[in-house]
């Protein structure tokens, strides 16, 4: 049975990691890195630059969900709330 998570080595701020996400995910990170004209590097360094806590994978799963649920909530009107685990400005 093939698991439903996927590892990928990826360049975060001139340093190689792993990250591990359910394919959806990285479908999603994907869609949004090219609706934004970066690469996928360049979008996970901007998501781990602005998380607060937790692991980066986690902080790319948050990220994706906010971005698909202010998507949808701007098509059909409604003023989403981003979590605020990764919308958050970082403390000075």
């Amino acid at each position: 049975m093939k698991s439903p998570v996927v590892k990928r080595s990826i360049v975060v701020a001139g340093h190689k990691t792993s990250v591990s996400l359910e394919e959806a995910f990285w479908n999603g990170m994907k869609e949004i890195s090219g609706e934004r004209n970066m690469t996928l590097s360049e979008l996970v360094g901007e998501i781990d630059s602005k998380r607060q806590q937790g692991n980066l994978s986690s902080a790319i799963r948050l990220f994706v969900l906010d971005h698909f649920k202010s998507r949808a909530a701007a098509a059909g009107g409604a003023d989403p709330k981003p979590h605020a685990a990764i919308s958050a400005p970082p403390n000075s």
